[in-house]
């Protein structure tokens, strides 16, 4: 059961931890080469990676995606959707593709002449399932070395750690309060239940001394 129930805690922190990494809000430092527009087909179950605004019907089947194609620092190739995540999940509430579509192609550079940005994004990068990182938000910086401190997932982390506490010492008061007490009064009455039964026990094994002692009153006596 220990086993069992350490996996069943190990398997609820693996999709927790996933699914707070999807969501909450990454940096990368790129250089943006391209962009452009391509219809994507939304009709089997990698319709969860992708959008679902508000003005869009959830039986439209496909749409045209805007896309920010970049390079890493390192020269490997990153590929970003953007997407309008208006009122829906991930609450970004994101209404400006139109407008970081633009600013993505005013920081279009070449190797030659690199211009760095930082695109903050969230979701994951799969080729093999074709899912991309939805971008929120692009600023250009100086370089490819400059330091991104993540705020948001600071400030979220420590929130979180903060409610966690509030809970623990709110349960930690409840149990003190509550359970421990009424676990001590059944303690104390299982007790006297086994003390009631040991007593009762002797007294059985008393009487039944005396019983044999008494029988053996009648037994005759041997003749001289």
């Amino acid at each position: 059961m220990r086993y069992i129930k350490w996996a069943f805690l190990a398997t609820l922190f693996l999709i927790f931890g996933s699914f707070l990494h999807y969501t909450l809000p990454q940096h990368d430092i790129v250089r943006i080469v391209g962009t452009y527009q391509e219809r994507q087909e939304l009709q089997d179950w990698t319709r969860i990676f992708w959008s679902r605004p508000d003005d869009q019907s959830a039986t439209i089947t496909s749409r045209d995606v805007q896309f920010v194609q970049s390079v890493r620092p390192n020269g490997k190739p990153m590929v970003y959707r953007n997407e309008d995540t208006a009122w829906s999940w991930p609450p970004y509430f994101k209404f400006d593709t139109a407008s970081l579509q633009t600013e993505a192609d005013d920081l279009k550079s070449t190797a030659e002449a690199p211009k760095w940005a930082v695109v903050t994004h969230y979701g994951w990068r799969n080729e093999l399932i074709s899912i991309f990182p939805n971008a929120v938000a692009i600023y250009p910086v100086a370089g490819p070395d400059v330091t991104i401190i993540p705020w948001f997932n600071i400030f979220f982390f420590a929130f979180m750690g903060l409610v966690f506490l509030l809970l623990w010492r709110m349960w930690a008061q409840f149990r003190e309060r509550a359970i421990d007490p009424a676990l001590q009064d059944v303690g104390e009455v299982w007790d006297s239940v086994d003390a009631r039964a040991d007593a009762a026990r002797e007294r059985a094994v008393g009487n039944w001394a005396r019983f044999k002692a008494w029988l053996g009153t009648w037994q005759a006596k041997p003749r001289k």
